[in-house]
Parts: C-alpha cells; structure tokens; sequence
C-alpha cells in the first residue's frame, strides 16, 4: 500500500467517526458562538446598547472563533486520550506510514473539521442577527481561503497543545491557553479599534486569533477597518508553519517514549 492510501483511509476513518458524532460536534463547537451571537448581535443592538453596524464587526471574528473551538478541540482532545493510560494512538502508528504522517493526518482532519464549523455558523449568524452592513457574500471564495488557512493555524495549534499536556491538565488549557486567546484576539472588537491602547494593540499580535479575525474581515466586510489582509494571511502561514514543527517534534516525542 502506498503511504498516500494509507493517509487516506485514516482520513476516511476520522470522518466516519466525525459523522456519527456530529451533534455532540456541533454543540461542543458552536454553542458559544452562538450565544455571543444572541447576546452581542441580537439583544444589545435592539436594546440599544451597541451601535447597529457593531454586528458587521461581530460577524467575522464570531465566525473565526467558531473554526477556533473546532479545530483546537478536534485534535487535542483526541490525541490528549490517545496518548493517555490506554494509549490508543499505537493502533495508528501501527500504519505502514511515517510517523509523522500519522500527525499531519490529524492536523488535516482538525482543519476540515474547523471549515465545517464556520460553514454552520455563518448562517446561524446572519439569521439571527438579520441583514449585515458591508458584508460582501462574492467574496466566497476568498473567504474559504482564509477560513481553511485559519483552520489549519489551530489544529496545528492543537497538536502542539495535545502532544505537551497531559489528559490530568486538559482543563488548564481551557483556563490559561483558550479562554485568554478568545478574550484578546480581536474577535469581538476589530483590531484598529485598538489604536486608542497601543501597548494591547501590538501586545496581540502574538495571538493567531487576531490575524484569523482580521483575514476574516478582510474578506467578509472589506469595507470596514481591518488589518491588511496579505499581512493576516502571511502572519498565519507562517504561524502554521512553526506550530506544525512543533507539534510534529512533540508528537514523535510522545510516540516514541
């Protein structure tokens, strides 16, 4: 069997096992998106708390912390489990492939998974929150880009995060990793409206979200401020790259301990 066959038929596995769980998936991943959406873009706006074009901001960073949660979640978890008590991850590398391709085959799962959780979630969005300022739907295409770009920045992410924890600290990173990277990546606010705090506005750049939300924007509601989008995209390549690097030293790390 060639190494390309065997990657597939563990891809076509994970998906099987991805389709039978679907709705725990779907309420796992969307469930805080969708109550950003109620809360920030459905009730404060009609209250008249928040400005009504607030919702145009909102909409692409609710979409990339959508694909955040799924991703992240799709590859840590699992591989947290796989490499615990039972360590399940040695029927995988039992597969006449590369060690290392065993990772990538995850990563590629995480990422499919994160698209199809921004795929639900946009819609759900624009129902709910009812027409969108600026948002400029021909743009398709180069929204799914970004949208699998960023996917690919957090399940790499999610490698590196479920080859260095163990299945005892799976709550830190909600606490410490997650939770903070939610809060300061400029998903519910957009990144030039931090010109007026410099030091916070240059302090997340650090955080992959921000370059997601900002491509998101980009490419959803140009018309509005937003970080150059070639900058956003080269900023996850290269974020990817580096997370990916890490996670494959981790994962073979593991595999071989």
């Amino acid at each position: 069997m060639s190494p390309a066959s065997v990657f597939w038929a563990l891809l076509r596995r994970d998906a099987r096992v991805a389709r039978r769980e679907l709705p725990s998936f779907l309420v796992r991943t969307i469930m805080q998106p969708v109550l950003f959406i109620i809360v920030f873009g459905y009730l404060l706006p009609r209250m008249g708390f928040v400005q009504a074009g607030y919702t145009s901001a909102l909409l692409p960073g609710i979409i990339a912390v959508s694909l955040t949660l799924s991703s992240v979640q799709s590859v840590a978890l699992p591989m947290v489990q796989d490499f615990g008590f039972t360590r399940e991850i040695e029927d995988r590398l039992l597969a006449p492939i590369p060690i290392r391709l065993v990772a990538i085959e995850k990563v590629v799962s995480g990422a499919l998974q994160g698209v199809l959780a921004a795929c639900v979630v946009l819609p759900i969005a624009r129902l709910i929150m009812g027409p969108i300022a600026g948002l400029h739907l021909p743009n398709a295409a180069l929204a799914l880009g970004v949208t699998l770009l960023g996917s690919t920045v957090f399940a790499s992410l999610g490698l590196v995060i479920g080859t260095a924890i163990s299945a005892t600290q799976i709550g830190l990173m909600f606490s410490i990793i997650v939770a903070p990277m939610l809060m300061f990546g400029c998903a519910y606010y957009p990144w030039r409206g931090l010109d007026a705090v410099p030091a916070f506005k240059y302090g997340v750049l650090i955080n992959p979200l921000v370059y997601v939300a900002e491509a998101m924007r980009g490419a959803l509601t140009p018309s509005l401020p937003h970080m150059p989008l070639w900058v956003a995209c080269a900023a996850m390549v290269a974020m990817s790259a580096l997370f990916l690097a890490i996670g494959l030293r981790g994962f073979v790390r593991r595999s071989m301990s």
